[in-house]
């Protein structure tokens, strides 16, 4: 008799989708192997979504809603894989993204830290390793969040991309993460995106000193049809704002934040400068 692994839906949000998916299979009297047969997949692999072992994919789980007849309702396992992929994710964030991977031009400013879209892989794993060490996240949600963000990465490159202009705080180049080989690629990478025909990449020196209008990350993005809308995030909160009255003067400041910027040219020369440094 083939052992069959208990699972506990209570343990993880994973075990929760992998429970779900075993119960609707078992509802139609198929084994593994005839409902991966159906949804395009080997039973093995879908063993390893019930049990955890592999994460869920995008076309997997449309291929189940197809075969389910669960697809663009509320009960889809796209929709709960889209709750499962974002769960590790601020409130208000998925929710911007899906207008960022839409937007006609992006703007971008942090402090301290390279935003998401200029973002190297291992630059990305460092942080996301870090953040579930210090407990904010798991494991398994560190994975979820690098595989998230190259979808995001991924989300910019179209027929048409849109325009990305970033505006940087001096300590985002400064700030050492991963070691000297990662911060190394992450600073030439930067100097690679410069050169792109669009994208703008500017330095917020630290001699601009109480000039800087922004503390902390403000995305502007501007949609095809010239709606303007904004997403800022404090430690524990995203908030996305499509009210003009509140957005404008967050463009206003921009504008200035990008007068008292470096160049491009200067800025990439900084960043050359800082890469001397990096052994």
């Amino acid at each position: 008799m083939v052992n069959i692994k208990e699972l506990n839906p209570e343990a993880s949000p994973r075990a929760a989708f992998g429970y779900r998916v075993r119960s609707a299979r078992e509802g139609h009297g198929w084994t593994q192997d005839q409902f991966g047969e159906r949804i395009g997949y080997s039973g093995r692999h879908v063993s390893a979504i019930e049990t955890c072992h592999k994460p869920p994919t995008l076309r997997l789980v449309r291929s189940m809603d197809t075969v389910l007849g669960l697809a663009g309702t509320v009960e889809s396992f796209e929709r709960a894989w889209i709750e499962l992929r974002n769960g590790s994710l601020l409130e208000g964030f998925p929710e911007y993204l899906s207008y960022e991977a839409r937007a006609a031009e992006i703007r971008l400013f942090d402090v301290g830290v390279i935003p998401g879209p200029l973002q190297t892989p291992e630059y990305a794993q460092v942080l996301a390793d870090s953040a579930a060490k210090r407990g904010v996240i798991t494991p398994e949600q560190a994975c979820e969040r690098v595989e998230s963000l190259a979808e995001r990465q991924a989300a910019l490159v179209r027929s048409v991309p849109p325009m990305v202009i970033v505006v940087l705080d001096e300590s985002c180049i400064r700030r050492p993460i991963g070691g000297a080989a990662v911060m190394d690629a992450q600073l030439e990478h930067l100097v690679e995106f410069a050169e792109r025909p669009n994208t703008v990449l500017q330095l917020a020196p630290f001699s601009i000193g109480e000039r800087r209008p922004f503390t902390r990350l403000v995305n502007l993005l501007t949609m095809s049809d010239r709606a303007v809308m904004s997403y800022v995030e404090s430690q524990t909160n995203g908030h996305l704002d499509r009210e003009i009255t509140s957005v404008l003067p967050l463009v206003r400041a921009y504008h200035l934040l990008q007068a008292e910027a470096l160049s491009q040219a200067a800025s990439v020369a900084m960043i050359d400068e800082v890469r001397k440094g990096t052994p």
